[in-house]
């Protein structure tokens, strides 16, 4: 039974300017739905502690998102808000999420002078550190030299905007512009068929302690915060994910969609130097018709059909896979979408 007070809040979350603008827009959001203020915890993550290491070298899987659950875990806070992408896809024992409506999961190009993709000089460098952004975007243009890069977003926009700039473009996820309110440098959205999206980007995981979402004013919240065609969506690209047992250094892109009544998902799986790809497409009901977990159990599938293509496909043989059998199920999966996060 929970004991929780909903009149003081806690709501944890990292200390980047990111990561307390999404943890800002759900407080508030949590303040409507309690009409009770809701405070902010900043705990620092081990992603947090090294700015410079490249996130394969970091070891990638939970490096986000472990001290938040610990945070949790200990009522250190009530609440922990993440971005989709860092969770891995095991759920730990005694804890839940639930996904407000996403953000656009699109990739943006930043480039000077207004570049696109196809105006962008031949040879020029581009700056992510993400495997998955850098493979696509080889595959589109081959000659690009795509530069290795880690930082908050003001500190990556300056390599290619910036008076001492030493890029001619850098790749951010369009969601966290959008949020911090700087889509005014972006040049290009990149159109997820030439640059798939990581499974879950865009979207927020808001996470609780499951005994204090059993009944009562939280888990009235939590259901009022979640949005079914999010987690249909997020719910398919995660489940290519456990799969494939694809962590943050394979290149790895899923997108998924709801269209008239049907989940419809994509991904791409490609070597590291983008000089070959594998793509995938299916789709699956999931009207109104269905129960929420008749749904999820649907969209899960549709991921775990996609995987099994792309794995028929060869994909193996392009990116660093475990790619166990299903029958392991989500319990046992440890992997992340984590790509190119933003530290403070």
């Amino acid at each position: 039974m929970s004991t929780l007070d909903v009149t003081h809040l806690r709501l944890g979350t990292r200390a980047s300017r990111l990561a307390t603008t999404q943890s800002g827009f759900v407080a508030r959001r949590l303040t409507e739905l309690l009409e009770h203020p809701v405070e902010l915890v900043h705990v620092r993550t081990a992603g947090d502690a090294d700015r410079t290491t490249s996130l394969s070298q970091l070891g990638g899987t939970g490096v986000f998102v472990a001290a938040l659950r610990e945070a949790l875990l200990d009522e250190r806070c009530d609440v922990a808000v993440h971005s989709l992408k860092d969770l891995p896809t095991a759920q730990p024992a005694g804890l839940t999420f639930v996904t407000p409506e996403r953000e656009d999961p699109r990739d943006a190009l930043c480039a000077r002078d207004g570049l696109t993709l196809e105006t962008l000089p031949r040879n020029g460098r581009v700056g992510t550190g993400s495997p998955r952004r850098a493979a696509q975007l080889q595959a589109a243009r081959p000659d690009l030299e795509i530069v290795d890069i880690r930082g908050n977003v003001e500190t990556r926009l300056a390599r290619a905007l910036g008076e001492e700039a030493d890029l001619d473009a850098v790749v951010l996820a369009f969601a966290g512009l959008s949020r911090l309110d700087r889509t005014e440098v972006v040049s290009e959205v990149l159109d997820p068929s030439v640059v798939a999206p990581a499974p879950g980007q865009g979207a927020l995981a808001v996470e609780a302690r499951a005994v204090d979402l059993a009944d009562g004013a939280l888990a009235q919240a939590f259901a009022a915060l979640d949005h079914r065609p999010t987690r249909l969506a997020v719910t398919a690209e995660r489940g290519v994910l456990a799969r494939l047992e694809a962590g943050c250094s394979a290149p790895i892109g899923a997108h998924a969609r709801l269209e008239d009544g049907e989940l419809v998902m994509s991904a791409v799986v490609g070597r590291v130097d983008g000089a070959e790809q594998l793509t995938h497409t299916a789709r699956v009901a999931v009207g109104p018709d269905l129960s929420d977990a008749d749904a999820d159990t649907a969209a899960r599938a549709l991921g775990v059909r996609v995987a099994e293509r792309l794995l028929a496909d060869g994909a193996a043989r392009l990116a660093p896979l475990t790619a166990a059998p299903p029958s392991r199920g989500d319990t046992d999966r440890t992997l992340t979408g984590t790509d190119d996060p933003e530290v403070p």
